[in-house]
This record gives C-alpha cells, sequence and structure tokens, in this order.
C-alpha cells in the first residue's frame, strides 16, 4: 500500500513518468524505508574506519603500510579528500582506528576501536582470530549505535588500509564463486607485473585455506579489522533501520558480508558510485545494484559517499516540496 501510495505521488509531479529518473527510484526507497511520504535526512554522517594488513608485507600494494596511519593523520588535520567534500556538503565525519599500526595521540577527532596493531597474512594463517572478528562486529555495532543516538539516521562507510583491496577481493571471489582473476584490481595503481604477482600471492591464498562460504569464517580469513568493524557497523544501521551509504570496492565487500548474513540490508543500501577498481562493476552487479555516480574513483575514504549525498538530498527534496499537477494547476497528460 505505502509503496503504491509512494509511487502515485512521484508519478504525479509537475514532469513525464520516470522523467527524473534514478532520482525517482532513490526518493521511493527512501520512504519505503522510512514508512512515510514526507522522508527526513538528519545528521548525516560518513565513517571512515581505518586498520593495517598483514598481507601488505608481500608487496601488494605501491605504498609502504606507514601510509595508512599518515592518511588518518591527514584525515585527523583535515587536508584529505573526505575532508574536502564532507565539509562541503555539510555531513559529520567519524574517523575510527579500527587496527592501525601507529599508536595515535589523544585525539577528540579520532574514535579509538583498536583491536591489535594490523591483522595477521592471510597468505599463511588465518588474518584474524574469532575473538577479535566477535570484537569488531561489537566495535562496530557500538559506534554506530553512538551516532544512531545522536539524531543520525544516514550514515555512509568508507576506510582506510594499505593493502585492503586483496582483502576485498578475496572475500568476493569467495562468496560470489568468481575467479580471483575477475575480482582484482590495480588498487594503488600497480602494474601489469605488479599485478600478476598480486594475484598470484592471493591464488595461493586461496589455495592455502581452501574455497569457504560461510561469511563469518571469510572475513575471519581474509578481512581487515576496519573491514570488519564497517561490517558490523553496517549491521547495526540495518537494525536501526537507517539510511546506509555504500562507498567503493572495500566499503561494497564489507556490505557484501553483511547482506549474506542479513539479505534485508540490501533495502536499506544506496551504492553511492561504481568505482574504477577492477571487481566492482561486477560485484555491483551480482548484488543487483545501481550506483548512484560512475566518476572513475578509486580512492576510498567514503568519498563517494559524500559525493551522492547532495543528489539523495535532492531526490527527498523533490518527493517532498515538488508540485503535483493538481497543487500547480498544470494539465497532465491525456
Amino acid at each position: 500500500m505505502l509503496r503504491n501510495n509512494l509511487q502515485s505521488i512521484i508519478d504525479l509531479k509537475t514532469k513525464p513518468p520516470g522523467s527524473l529518473g534514478l532520482l525517482e527510484k532513490i526518493a521511493l526507497q527512501i520512504g519505503l524505508i522510512q514508512k512515510t511520504n514526507k522522508p527526513k535526512l538528519k545528521k548525516p554522517t560518513i565513517i571512515v574506519f581505518a586498520g593495517d594488513h598483514g598481507i601488505a608485507k608481500e608487496g601488494v600494494s605501491n605504498y609502504p603500510q606507514e601510509v595508512t596511519y599518515q592518511m588518518v593523520l591527514n584525515f585527523l588535520n583535515g587536508g584529505a579528500a573526505i575532508n574536502i567534500f564532507s565539509k562541503e556538503n555539510r555531513i559529520n565525519l567519524k574517523i575510527v582506528d579500527a587496527g592501525v599500526n601507529f599508536d595515535f595521540k589523544k585525539n577528540n577527532k579520532l574514535i579509538i576501536s583498536k583491536i591489535g596493531n594490523g591483522t595477521n597474512n592471510f597468505l599463511n594463517e588465518k588474518a584474524m582470530t574469532k575473538v577479535q572478528y566477535e570484537l569488531c562486529m561489537k566495535k562496530g555495532g557500538d559506534i554506530v549505535e553512538k551516532i544512531y543516538n545522536s539524531g543520525c539516521n544516514v550514515i555512509g562507510f568508507g576506510e582506510m588500509g594499505i593493502g585492503n583491496t586483496s582483502s576485498a577481493t578475496m572475500i568476493m571471489s569467495n562468496l560470489c564463486n568468481i575467479p580471483i582473476e575477475k575480482c582484482t584490481g590495480r588498487g594503488t595503481g600497480l602494474n601489469k607485473i605488479k599485478l600478476k604477482r598480486k594475484i598470484e600471492i592471493l591464488k595461493k591464498a586461496q589455495a592455502f585455506h581452501g574455497k569457504k562460504n560461510d561469511p563469518a569464517l571469510i572475513l575471519r580469513i581474509y578481512g581487515g579489522f576496519e573491514i570488519a568493524q564497517m561490517c558490523g557497523a553496517m549491521l547495526s544501521a540495518y537494525e536501526k533501520n537507517m539510511l546506509i551509504l555504500i562507498d567503493g570496492f572495500i566499503a561494497s565487500s564489507a556490505f557484501l558480508v553483511a547482506y549474506k548474513i542479513k539479505s534485508g540490508i540490501i533495502g536499506n543500501a544506496l551504492f553511492c558510485h561504481q568505482s574504477d577498481e577492477n571487481g566492482h562493476k561486477t560485484l555491483l552487479k551480482f548484488l543487483k545494484a545501481e550506483p548512484i555516480l560512475k566518476l572513475n574513483m578509486r580512492l576510498g575514504e567514503g568519498t563517494g559517499c559524500a559525493l551522492a549525498y547532495p543528489i539523495i538530498k535532492n531526490a527527498v527534496a523533490f518527493l517532498n516540496d515538488m508540485a503535483s499537477f493538481e497543487s500547480a494547476r498544470v494539465s497532465n497528460k491525456k
């Protein structure tokens, strides 16, 4: 009944039906999530989870592991792309140390949620223990609960972690049953030789652990602390019926695990952009998700969420404020 009512309101705005394209679908989805024809977006917030990865020691990235903590410091100093885009679009920004190999000084801009100084190397052991996995899920959920209690109902997810495209690749390959070659991308800009080596390393890891299909186990074997906390945070946001904004390849891999645990979460999610990372287009297709933007980006940090938010905001605005044919006294089609 609500769906039909919302669709009728959208169709009777002063425009040809469907002429606002994806905006109409976004408006309908948000109305259904909030169970109203007058939805509101309150205190939009993006969380950037940061963590280090043992697999980075294998040279799967162009950048050294120290870049993770250096970029976190950049976030705290307001100098990163996500800082600029969040500020420009009036989005609250939260930075989380989920497991960075660095001891940060106390900073009221940083949420300390550290599980350890980076994960184990999944080439020859599980990235994290069961206890660490469970702690990640709880801590991610607790962070979202606090944000929700502040009055927020729309939350975006980004990440930072050298080596985390390798984790995302392994999660996707196992849960989607897609060969590693089709999931692996250049990450921080690997050349052909380095990309080939990255694929070889990831194949060795899969041969060592064997193919799995249990989402929690796959996250334990291959995930980063930041990916696991993001997954727990997403599930918490779904339980609170928040609008969930998904960034690029890494955030989508965390979402994939959450989706495999609770499939209903897909109804609360908006996929903000299609990353230029090789596997992301295929992953979105697997999830039957339509990205809002395609800007050839592959930065992460939640930048896609920040850039897509004005479009989401305008979708809600047209639903709430645009005149209908009747109210504007405009003749409808015959």
